[in-house]
């Protein structure tokens, strides 16, 4: 299932997602993968993140097959942080703020942040209180705050891909 032409955020409406898991081809999904802009999370991991914010989050569930016999496992999910906040305070932070002027880009005309190795954010007051999301102008970037890392690390989940702000 690939994200479809010009649409990023997942839609609640969406179908079950399928998925074969199959070792012989690799490792199995662990808690949190990266998945074409979602993530594909376990079922605990659901939990974690209903409990601390769910206005966040949109979830799908997906159906798991296996290539011989039947799937035994845990639940998994698509989840996309759908909260977007321009919360930015771009005078404090340190980062490249542009006009996207490739005529190619979804983005054509409109500013964006572009987040590398060194770079610093600083959030508004907009950001305080919310757990986790994603940055106006780079909408890729997803950011949590600590309450978010240090319950995903009690909880024992694997590959929490937040980064504190």
């Amino acid at each position: 299932m690939l994200p479809p032409y010009r649409v990023f955020r997942l839609p609640a409406s969406t179908a079950p997602a399928r998925f074969v898991f199959d070792k012989s081809a690799g490792s199995l999904p662990i808690d949190l993968e990266p998945y074409y802009g979602w993530w594909l999370i376990s079922g605990r991991t659901k939990a974690v993140l209903e409990w601390l914010d769910p206005e966040a989050f949109v979830f799908v569930q997906c159906t798991v097959r296996v290539p011989h016999g039947s799937y035994d496992g845990p639940d998994y999910w698509l989840c996309d942080v759908v909260r977007v906040l321009d919360a930015l305070d771009e005078a404090q932070s340190r980062l490249t703020i542009r006009t996207e002027d490739d005529p190619r880009s979804l983005k054509f005309g409109k500013k964006v942040y572009l987040t590398m190795l060194g770079s610093k954010l600083v959030f508004t007051e907009a950001a305080v209180g919310k757990t986790i999301f994603r940055m106006a102008h780079s909408e890729a970037d997803v950011v949590c705050d600590q309450d978010m890392k240090d319950a995903c690390k009690s909880a024992g989940l694997m590959h929490s891909q937040c980064r504190p702000y």
